[in-house]
């Protein structure tokens, strides 16, 4: 391993365990752009997916009490996840999931570019069992075709008036959970080898340590600042997935 790629996958793990500390989900969005630079794509997701495991359990540690004290809400969530997720990927043999993540990520911008301009968010209140569970779904669905779980379900949680450590009680577990089954995916496919054991030794620690600044942000942001986090999120999420797929049909 060269200096430039420990440099490379310190500065990539430290930056995606931070925000994944702070609003508990995005370690992709921002440790993708230094791994790209020193592996493969099969070997940087690969990677990614594990790190965003790692740093994501501090996430559910942090804020266990309120996902035990709404169990039955994450389970909304999560469980249709499950079903959407091996429907997502045997859909990618009819749809292509590039023009799939050029439509969420044009959705993605629209969505949080005009909220975060707005002064008041919006906010939708009361019982909506069967729209977290159409949320849930829709995530694993797009988690399986295009690695986009996360997209819908934050979007949603930033709508609803739940305090900054119940909406987290929901997208932390559910990423984690649904990005768990991701790894078995890849493992199945061959992407864990000798290498990525060295790179993960490297990587893990930064991605530790950061995810726990990030955690300290959080305790130190209000509920309104929360929400208007994973609408920023949401925006920039949207914008790093239109570059990255721009960027990819130049090449091809």
């Amino acid at each position: 391993m060269t200096g430039e790629m420990a440099a490379m996958l310190v500065a990539g793990a430290a930056a995606g365990g931070f925000i994944n500390g702070l609003a508990g989900f995005g370690t992709a969005l921002f440790a993708l752009g230094f791994f790209l630079e020193a592996m493969t794509a099969m070997q940087a997701v690969s990677l990614v997916v594990i790190l965003s495991v790692v740093s994501g359990i501090q996430g559910v540690v942090l804020v266990r009490r309120e996902m035990m004290a709404n169990q039955r809400r994450l389970m909304r969530f999560l469980l249709p996840a499950i079903i959407g997720i091996p429907i997502g990927i045997a859909s990618l043999d009819y749809l292509e999931a590039g023009t799939l993540k050029l439509v969420i990520g044009f959705f993605l911008v629209l969505y949080g570019g005009f909220f975060a301009l707005r002064r008041n968010l919006p906010q939708i209140a009361g019982d909506r069992h069967k729209t977290d569970m159409s949320v849930g779904f829709l995530g694993g669905l797009l988690g399986g075709a295009a690695s986009l779980s996360g997209a819908l379900p934050t979007m949603w949680c930033s709508m609803r008036p739940w305090p900054k450590g119940e909406t987290r009680a929901v997208l932390q577990p559910y990423n984690v959970a649904v990005l768990m089954i991701a790894i078995i995916l890849f493992w199945f496919r061959g992407a864990y080898t000798v290498e990525t054991l060295y790179h993960l030794a490297v990587a893990v620690p930064a991605s530790l340590i950061a995810a726990q600044l990030g955690i300290t942000v959080f305790k130190r942001l209000n509920d309104g600042l929360f929400r208007r986090l994973l609408v920023v999120m949401t925006f920039i999420a949207g914008t790093v997935l239109l570059s990255r797929e721009a960027v990819a049909m130049l090449h091809f």
